[in-house]
């Protein structure tokens, strides 16, 4: 059955950007179904990307199109240390290919292949380890790390140093890189050496070089969440597919509700 909605907004507003706000599809996804005639309002078959939807008009999505968002994959995996997320250089090992099926952890009606344009949503470093996500979903990869997004990420972290109350408080609040002042960060100390950082900007090694700031020296960096996708039990080295009730978990989460 196709999927229909009802716009129930004061002021009408672009196709694309109710959609994409929506959670069905990304702004670029829907100038694509809206260019192969996929999407229409109270029956008529809308041809313009510029297109407005009226209060209380109708949207639907013809049977085609909800069979091209259902393809797109995302999964997450289990990094290891010394596989890179993205683009690797000279004998880097890039995540894309521990997507195997005798890597799989449970079971998936798709193995990827070369037609999946899997692409790191957050980076994880070559040194760090734990939950990695990869997609070619653009309402996900803007859910997780778009400028809008509300969601955390859980690390621990295990380091060599001295650590007082005063370098937590720094850690906490208090820190610039590149010039730009850090946003709060919660750090907490679990264990002699080891703090668990919740972070909601994702800079460049950011723990990393928060921790070397502070003269503490990271020893290893582990990632366990974003927003509410968990790791879990998943092995290391081995990926699973997003469940839809993830992906409906992760993209509420994104908007911050």
């Amino acid at each position: 059955m196709a999927w229909e909605r009802r716009y129930e907004e004061a002021e009408p507003q672009r196709v694309n950007k109710w959609l994409a706000q929506s959670g069905v599809c990304s702004r670029r996804e829907a100038d694509a179904l809206i260019a192969q005639g996929l999407v229409s309002i109270d029956g008529e078959r809308i041809e313009d990307a510029g297109r407005k939807i009226q209060p209380g008009q109708t949207l639907t999505l013809a049977d085609k199109a909800e069979a091209k968002l259902d393809s797109a994959l995302t999964v997450i995996i289990h990094k290891p240390v010394g596989v890179v997320s993205s683009q690797p250089e000279g004998d880097q090992v890039p995540a894309v290919r521990l997507l195997r099926r005798d890597t799989l952890w449970g079971k998936s009606d798709v193995i990827p292949g070369f037609r999946n344009k899997l692409a790191p949503v957050g980076r994880l470093d070559m040194d760090s380890r734990g939950l990695l996500i990869l997609s070619e979903d653009g309402v996900v990869a803007k859910a997780v790390i778009g400028p809008e997004s509300q969601l955390d990420k859980e690390y621990v972290v295990r380091v060599d140093g001295l650590i007082s109350d005063r370098k937590l408080a720094l850690l906490r609040h208090g820190l610039e890189l590149d010039g730009r002042k850090l946003k709060p960060a919660r750090v907490t100390r679990t264990e002699d050496q080891v703090l668990v950082f919740v972070l909601t900007e994702g800079r460049n090694r950011q723990i990393r070089r928060m921790c070397e700031l502070v003269e503490l020296r990271v020893r290893d960096l582990f990632r366990t969440r974003i927003g509410p996708l968990q790791l879990g039990r998943l092995p290391e080295g081995m990926w699973r597919p997003l469940t839809a009730d993830e992906r409906a978990a992760l993209i509420k989460g994104g908007a911050g509700l």
